[in-house]
């Protein structure tokens, strides 16, 4: 191992042992190259494979700080999936309608029957079965704005993460460049540098993602494909109006880009069609169960072009991506009896009522110099700081309140250009605890 990593070891291990603290500043790449006898090229080595790991943020201007939550998982990486060790999660966005479990276990209850067992726990491939090719493309033509999906273009995963490693595995091979959103999903960020892919910001504005920002990147060095989220933006909340989806549909053909669309916050806005119904040719619609039903028995699926199936399918067999045959029989029935249509519709109605309970309860407060981006059917919002804080002192401070949220620094592209802002979950606490969160936060940002 080069040395540069031993030394960036030792220093995540006083990260996730506490001794440095979130929110606190290293010193300089030259100070410390000092003090550790190093050269400062090393120590700018060191420092970079920090910020790699999530365990540290670094603004220009400003130095380098220890990222807040920095909880380890395999490798000393950040473990995206893991709880949050604040009282009040407002950083993970795992939601639950009443009754949910009840509604799930009732369904269940015949695929536990020793035939219908035996047949769920045989293995399937990425193609699945005929019958959950026929029950997804029944449950995304009902609800992604009438768009008629067609079961043969169906493949699955294990989850939608994999689901995207797959997609973007198949599209983009090492050391070619994928266009995605400024600020994008941070598993987007994780999966690209395991799989060797270089990640290009793309511009967006209040309307999404820019046509001219795809073009204007394409231009400077060709791009291999690009990933988006078009409805429910993650962290942004936005979802691309009618107009302007057309525009880019029309731009990313005219540039023969194909595209990654991630749809897994799209439930929740039923009435948007996707991009890939306006460019079906060249687009690979992404998605799971986590968000609709519980992260922990999800199938991940795709629909897949024709001229795109076997790559996809070729590659999540090679990642090792194919989705589990007793989850995959196991959301069918979920399908069929309506199971998942009760819950979705629960959660959308849950979602609405925390956005309205949010923007009550920081109507409330005085947030001079501060924006708040959200749309009323998302299940987060996007919280742009006074000038006088930094996104990581923030959340630093919100953790000791007892509050956890996310920095912007784990969503940004480019580290170099990170806004002062956080994303706030709004998910996971009852309604009066939630409530009482974001007045502490707006207490906090006041301050």
């Amino acid at each position: 191992m080069d040395d540069y990593r031993l030394i960036a070891d030792e220093l995540a291990a006083d990260i996730t042992s506490g001794r440095l603290r979130p929110g606190q500043q290293l010193p300089t790449q030259r100070a410390f190259a000092r003090r550790r006898g190093i050269a400062a090229s090393t120590a700018g080595r060191v420092y970079r494979e920090l910020v790699r790991r999530g365990l540290t943020v670094g603004e220009v201007g400003r130095g380098t700080y220890v990222r807040a939550g920095g909880r380890s998982g395999e490798n000393g990486r950040i473990a995206l999936a893991e709880p949050a060790t604040a009282p009040i999660d407002l950083e993970l966005n795992y939601p639950t309608a009443p009754g949910q479990a009840e509604l799930l276990a009732g369904a269940l209850a015949p695929l536990l029957r020793a035939d219908a067992l035996e047949e769920a726990l045989r293995p399937v491939g990425a193609a699945g079965t005929d019958a959950a090719r026929q029950a997804f493309a029944g449950l995304l033509t009902a609800g992604t704005g009438g768009w008629e999906v067609d079961a043969r273009g169906l493949l699955f995963a294990g989850n939608g993460r994999q689901a995207v490693a797959g997609a973007l595995a198949a599209l983009v091979a090492p050391g070619q460049r994928l266009g995605v959103e400024a600020l994008t999903y941070p598993v987007v960020k994780a999966v690209a540098g395991r799989l060797g892919i270089r990640l290009v910001p793309l511009a967006v504005d209040e309307h999404g993602l820019r046509p001219d920002a795809v073009a204007a990147a394409h231009r400077t060095a060709p791009l291999s494909a690009v990933y988006l989220q078009p409805r429910l933006q993650n962290p942004l909340g936005i979802s691309l109006p009618p107009e302007r989806a057309v525009t880019l549909a029309a731009e990313l053909r005219r540039l023969d880009l194909p595209v990654v669309e991630d749809a897994i916050w799209s439930f929740l806005r039923p009435e948007l069609a996707p991009l890939a119904a306006l460019a079906p040719e060249r687009t690979v619609l992404v998605d799971s169960l986590s968000k609709r039903l519980a992260p922990g028995l999800t199938v991940g699926f795709a629909v897949v072009p024709d001229g795109l199936r076997e790559r996809v399918a070729g590659a999540l067999r090679t990642g090792g991506w194919t989705p589990s045959g007793f989850a995959l029989e196991a959301a069918v029935r979920w399908i069929g009896d309506g199971t998942l249509a009760a819950v979705t519709a629960a959660k959308r109605t849950d979602a609405t009522a925390r956005q309205a309970l949010a923007r009550e309860a920081l109507a409330r407060e005085a947030l001079a110099g501060q924006r708040l981006r959200a749309d009323p059917c998302s299940y987060y919002l996007w919280w742009e700081l006074p000038g006088s804080w930094r996104a990581e002192t923030f959340v630093a401070a919100a953790a000791r309140a007892g509050i956890s949220v996310t920095p912007a620094a784990a969503f940004s592209v480019d580290p170099r250009s990170t806004p002062p802002a956080v994303r706030v979950g709004l998910a996971s606490p009852p309604l009066p605890v939630l409530a009482w969160a974001l007045r502490v936060l707006a207490g906090i940002a006041d301050g």
